[in-house]
């Protein structure tokens, strides 16, 4: 017996590479598009903490610095008794952060 082709069915394997290999395009994209504003977005909240806790220890000064060492512009320095908020931003991300200046006693 002979193979049975149906008519029509020949080239079908064609269409949907093609298909496949666009949406697999797509997908590139998108990802080469959005590592850098992922990437902004995690150095924003580190120099955010750094900032912050450099902040809360020593003052204004010192969070401004820390926070350009990190690759960030400080955009807002707030404190409250003991307590220091700092915004930054890294390109086109902010991140806020929050420490608080005390000492803490650990038994042990």
């Amino acid at each position: 017996m002979g193979r049975v082709r149906w008519r029509g069915e020949a080239g079908q394997a064609l269409p949907w590479m093609l298909l496949l290999g666009m949406i697999g395009l797509s997908l590139i994209v998108v990802a080469v598009r959005i590592a850098p504003v992922l990437n902004d977005a995690a150095q924003a909240r580190t120099a955010a903490d750094a900032a912050a806790l450099a902040g809360a220890a020593v003052g204004e000064g010192e969070a401004r610095t820390i926070a350009v060492a990190n690759g960030a512009e400080l955009l807002e320095y707030r404190r409250s008794g003991l307590t220091v908020t700092v915004l930054v931003r890294v390109g086109d991300v902010s991140a806020r952060a929050r420490a608080v200046a005390g000492v803490r006693w650990v038994p042990g």
